[in-house]
């Protein structure tokens, strides 16, 4: 019987202006060997597993239809300006799916492009199959990301501080369009060629705007919005990207490009886990001002688009800009609410949500726990829950609750869904990929399993949801 591969690529991409990307040709593996494979991501591209072979995988074979490029962009690394490219992506193209979506895959580590810039662009194993496991857990905590099709082992060493077993990550996307691809387009000058770029943005993710006279403002509004949802939803899981430079910021609102991120374990606004960001700068508590900062950058890039005047351009970015803060509070108060079974809204909720948040802090509380036992009564309650400070902001949400219109078995439920019992804890994460590099990927299996349901709450995870003991702080790195 022959099977179909189920490859339906098209290049939309690079039928842009050349300046926007460069032809790649992804490095030999001389034995790749599959150790991941999402199964369920697979089907829904309409890729046949049964197909998919270590040849595909590792990029020694390039699919029928494909067009490998490697894509240029800017962007601002720790608020200094450079003009980048993808070093070690590549873009294969554009996967229609059966339900006709498009869908950007690529390969991650497949050696150096024309914009490597001295790198040899290929990929150690952990740093690809920590991408995978946290893209996913993001995927299954309703958080919108890239996602992680396949990791693949390619039997060549890369060289960091010693000698480690290279790895392909092969990833997805709603698109790979950047705030940097726009700041590469404006640096540029060349208005034509910014225009083409934006009117392939608002194609790709915004076609319903496609048509009006405004339409690059709305393209500035609408990739705020999504940005700002996007944001809240980070810091209410605790999640922290690590490196919110403007090149990994999407004009979809989708999370990519996960290098030293890491969920927080104990709550407190100060948590850094990159060890390059030694300033603090993409600390959780700086994420929300980070986004803003990084949209104004956006909104830069697009004046020349926004209308003639410089001083008239200036003025419609800004009117779009001051709306972040407030679809991001707006989100994120949401979002507690939902996390403390609030069903309605009153003033009150936002200083009955910091109070708490200002507890945690004060009793160095676990952040994902604490909504977990406020959710579950059968969950192990933090020593805390019996001290005074605690026990009068319980009273005031218990009172809170009590006037709402529904029952409580319906707010439990709210926060049953809201309150994740299990994220990727750092040190399960580290387990995971230290078994892995010594050939044992049954614990990454076991952990990826676990977590694809993070709100099921079953007693399988209930392993996985306890904190790390050690003392040492724990670090996160690029793996470039």
């Amino acid at each position: 019987m022959v099977l179909e591969s189920g490859w339906n690529l098209d290049s939309s991409y690079s039928r842009l202006p050349e300046v926007f990307f460069a032809e790649a040709i992804p490095e030999k593996a001389i034995s790749p060997k599959v150790i991941l494979v999402n199964n369920g991501l697979a089907q829904s591209l309409g890729l046949n597993v049964e197909e998919l072979n270590p040849e595909t995988l590792s990029g020694n074979e390039i699919p029928d239809g494909s067009l490998p490029i490697a894509q240029a962009y800017a962007g601002h690394q720790f608020g200094n300006f450079t003009m980048l490219g993808d070093g070690r992506a590549i873009l294969l193209g554009e996967q229609i799916t059966p339900s006709g979506e498009r869908i950007d895959i690529g390969l991650k580590g497949s050696g150096p492009t024309a914009f490597s810039r001295g790198g040899d662009g290929l990929a150690a194993l952990g740093p690809m199959l920590r991408e995978y496991i946290i893209s996913e857990a993001m995927y299954a905590l309703g958080i919108p990301t890239s996602r992680s099709l396949s990791v693949t082992l390619t039997g060549n060493d890369v060289h960091r501080e010693a000698a480690l077993p290279g790895a392909v990550l092969v990833r997805t996307a709603s698109s790979y369009l950047r705030v940097g691809t726009f700041q590469y387009a404006a640096a540029r000058q060349v208005t034509e060629d910014l225009m083409m770029l934006a009117d392939y943005a608002i194609e790709r993710h915004y076609p319903d705007v496609a048509s009006e006279e405004n339409r690059y403002e709305l393209l500035l509004r609408n990739v705020i919005e999504r940005q700002a949802a996007l944001i809240a939803k980070w810091q209410l899981v605790g999640f922290i990207h690590g490196v919110m430079n403007t090149d990994n910021m999407t004009i979809s609102g989708e999370t990519i490009d996960y290098g030293p991120c890491a969920f927080m374990d104990v709550y407190d606004p100060a948590t850094v886990f990159s060890s390059i960001d030694v300033n603090g700068r993409y600390k959780y508590g700086n994420q929300p001002g980070i986004a803003s900062w990084n949209l104004a950058r956006f909104a830069e890039a697009l004046l020349p688009l926004l209308d003639e005047s410089q001083d008239a351009a200036i003025q419609i970015a800004e009117k779009q800009l001051a709306q972040f803060g407030k679809v991001f509070e707006r989100e994120w108060l949401n979002g507690m609410r939902a996390k403390l079974g609030l069903l309605d809204e009153k003033p009150e909720d936002e200083a009955l949500s910091k109070e708490l948040l200002l507890i945690m802090k004060d009793k160095k509380a676990d952040y994902t726990n604490t909504f977990r036992a406020l959710t579950d009564a059968s969950a192990e309650q933090p020593s805390w829950f019996a001290e005074d400070a605690f026990n009068e902001w319980k009273n005031k949400w218990e009172v809170r609750r009590g006037q709402q219109t529904e029952s409580i078995e319906e707010s439990n439920e709210v926060m049953r869904l809201s309150n994740p019992a299990v994220i990727p804890r750092n040190h399960r994460v580290e387990e995971a990929i230290e078994a892995a590099e010594n050939g044992d990927f049954s614990v990454l299996h076991k952990l990826n399993q676990v977590l694809t349901e993070p709100y099921s709450n079953s007693k399988e995870q209930i392993p996985y949801t306890a904190p790390s003991t050690a003392s040492v702080p724990y670090q996160t790195y690029c793996g470039t």
